[in-house]
């Protein structure tokens, strides 16, 4: 009955093209698929999978036909479009769990956010950044919002999403589908999404819709964890976790449908977090195995969402990262310390790491908009970004130049304008110094591969050093991981943040910068950013521009993390704002674009947030409870002698 009906619901769907071949053809092949089960291995789990991907195959016809039939210079057939169009993102919500993680780059054509995307995925460490052109219903929905309308255009969206729907019918997925491991991984996704991604508008353009879909997809999703227990008996989710899950389709039932009152901090606290523990849980006690770059960064170890090992970007021990003897790291790290306070790095002897990145000011310079160069003169033309949370990055600076850590260091060092050093250079004052010498002999044994000390094992002791700082938790984190006391204005602050203010649908749970689920990928955004608070000129730095010369990419910037943004003014890529309050009326007023510049390729919306007075404040306690617990060591008492004289002078910071 149920299988008869659901192919009804196909049939009636695909009679709208009036195409009777079409509709004749296609509906033998879902009757093919909806009555096969007995013969699929497992049979209902794979049934669901084929069921749910037919109804949104026949959604996506559908709404071609409408669009073909309809007159876009007609407000009512418009109307008609854009209810087809809803339609089948309801089906795409029911079977979202599978294909974002089954074929990611296949996804951005169903649905992708943006029309052209440069953005830098952690495979591209190895290879150069490719143009990926987005299409679908997103891109979609937000087109027949334009004042002109092309049919074609539009049609093209849709097509591209069916023809990118073709790729989840393929032998490798079905494949995928027949043993248990995939199913927690997609569960694995599916949760993170939830934390960062679908109540918060990233992919919905009409913020009315996102409570709905999120409604809709929840349900759908319940019904996919029965029939997966159906199927994997000796694998099923948890009692524990059906009820908790039970428990969370509750609440989003009772929450207001608009998504500026929905209780993003609840939502993710009580029951998100919670599932996504029990998952994580499960995944280790069931030995589930990827075969999937998209599980790269992700840690199977982690237990919260919130935890600091969730995903790692970076590794900050470089060329040490066979060695795990705590007592080793402990003696590289203290080596690290007097290199990043030792200005023997730099070509006069004068600068230090800690010249631009001060460590009581959170690993970056808070006192002007811009440090300066090795001249003692002039000032850089970018603002020192804090070290903390760096490894959380797959790309290093501001427009991704370096994909290390290490790359990053001994580039500071090689800068002109900043260390203003060379490597043979560096090597020899330092191993110059019988305590430096001594110790990196000692470190060269735990690195097999190499003959002897390079720059690789100075850049790496830095790296682990400053690494450390990165491991404490916010006031906020103890909310979610330990159910912490946290104020009520914190608390609407963040359901502003994930909300009304938009701002994450840029800066992504946890670490609240450009790397959302899978923790893959650094997004690069396009603000507008002038060169002075005046807002006469924008800022004539390309950013990413130089790094990648795409278009799309002329004069944007990582995102960096919110986490401790209170404690390391100034902001943006040139320092041009001093303290939040600016930062945040910026944003309120549609960045650079909204201040009256002229920018081609602003990413951020051009629109007011209209945010309150109330608003701003509540926002702003919400990132004050990002300030990191982080204990702060003191300086060096003293830095190593060395046999070269005149390096005997050099003071611990250096001297500017």
């Amino acid at each position: 009955m149920c299988n008869a009906y659901l192919a009804f619901n196909v049939y009636n769907a695909l009679l709208k093209m009036k195409k009777k071949i079409v509709v004749i053809v296609f509906f033998i092949i879902a009757l093919t698929v909806l009555f096969s089960f007995k013969n699929t291995i497992p049979g209902n789990y794979k049934t669901d999978y084929d069921i749910k991907l037919l109804i949104f195959k026949s959604r996506q016809l559908a709404l071609v036909a409408c669009i073909e039939k309809n007159d876009l210079s007609s407000i009512k057939d418009i109307e008609k479009i854009k209810t087809q169009l809803n339609e089948a993102r309801l089906a795409l919500k029911s079977i979202d769990f599978w294909l974002r993680y089954l074929e990611p780059i296949s996804y951005k054509k169903i649905n992708g956010p943006l029309p052209v995307e440069w953005e830098t995925e952690v495979f591209e460490k190895f290879e150069k950044p490719y143009k990926r052109e987005g299409a679908g219903l997103t891109l979609a929905a937000l087109y027949l919002e334009e004042k002109k309308l092309n049919k074609d255009v539009l049609l093209d969206l849709i097509r591209s999403s069916i023809n990118a729907t073709q790729v989840y019918t393929s032998d490798s997925i079905a494949t995928q589908l027949k043993d248990y491991n995939h199913f927690f991984l997609c569960n694995r996704l599916f949760l993170l999404n939830l934390a960062a991604i679908y109540t918060t508008g990233f992919e919905c353009p009409a913020s009315e819709k996102i409570v709905p879909e999120l409604n809709a997809m929840l349900k759908e999703v319940g019904k996919t964890y029965s029939v997966f227990n159906t199927s994997f008996t000796e694998t099923p989710l948890t009692e524990n976790y059906l009820e908790l899950y039970k428990a969370t389709v509750q609440f989003v039932n009772k929450q207001p449908l608009d998504f500026e009152k929905f209780d993003h901090f609840t939502f993710i606290k009580d029951f998100i977090n919670p599932l996504f523990t029990i998952n994580q849980q499960l995944i280790k006690e069931y030995n589930v195995s990827s075969k999937s770059n998209i599980d790269y960064s992700l840690n199977k170890n982690s237990t919260s969402i919130f935890s600091k090992n969730l995903y790692n970007g970076q590794n900050s021990k470089g060329i040490y990262l066979r060695i795990k003897d705590q007592k080793i790291l402990a003696e590289i790290e203290k080596i690290g310390k007097l290199l990043f306070y030792d200005p023997i790095l730099s070509g006069n002897n004068l600068r230090s790491c800690a010249s631009c990145h001060k460590p009581t000011q959170y690993f970056t310079d808070t006192l002007t908009n811009t440090s300066l160069q090795f001249d003692g003169k002039n000032y850089l033309p970018r603002n020192s970004p804090s070290l903390i949370n760096a490894q959380y990055n797959h790309l290093i600076l501001l427009d991704g130049k370096h994909i290390t850590l290490q790359h990053q260091t001994k580039d500071v060092i090689t800068n002109p304008i900043e260390l203003g050093s060379n490597e043979q250079e560096v090597l020899k004052k330092i191993l110059s110094c019988e305590e430096y010498k001594t110790a990196f002999k000692q470190f060269l044994k735990y690195t097999p591969t190499e003959k002897e000390i390079t720059i690789e094992h100075v850049s790496s002791a830095i790296t682990l050093y400053y690494a450390k700082f990165s491991k404490y938790y916010s006031s906020f984190d103890m909310a979610m991981n330990n159910n912490e006391a946290m104020n009520e204005p914190a608390k609407k602050g963040f359901n502003v943040f994930m909300s009304k203010a938009q701002c994450a649908t840029c800066h992504f749970v946890p670490q609240f910068n450009g790397v959302k689920p899978p923790y893959v990928g650094s997004e690069f955004e396009v603000l507008g950013v002038p060169k002075d608070i005046n807002f006469n000129y924008l800022s004539p730095d390309s950013g990413r521009f130089r790094i990648n010369p795409a278009t799309e990419m002329a004069n944007a910037f990582r995102t960096g993390t919110i986490r401790n943004a209170a404690k390391t003014m100034p902001y943006m890529h040139n320092g041009v704002f001093r303290n939040l309050d600016q930062v945040i009326d910026f944003y309120d007023a549609g960045g650079g674009i909204g201040k009256g510049l002229k920018i081609n390729n602003q990413t951020l919306s051009s629109d007011s947030l209209h945010l309150s007075k109330e608003d701003k404040i509540n926002l702003l306690a919400f990132i004050r409870s990002l300030d990191e617990k982080i204990e702060f060591e003191n300086v060096p008492e003293k830095l190593p002698t060395s046999k070269i004289k005149k390096l005997n002078n050099r003071k611990v910071s250096g001297e500017y």
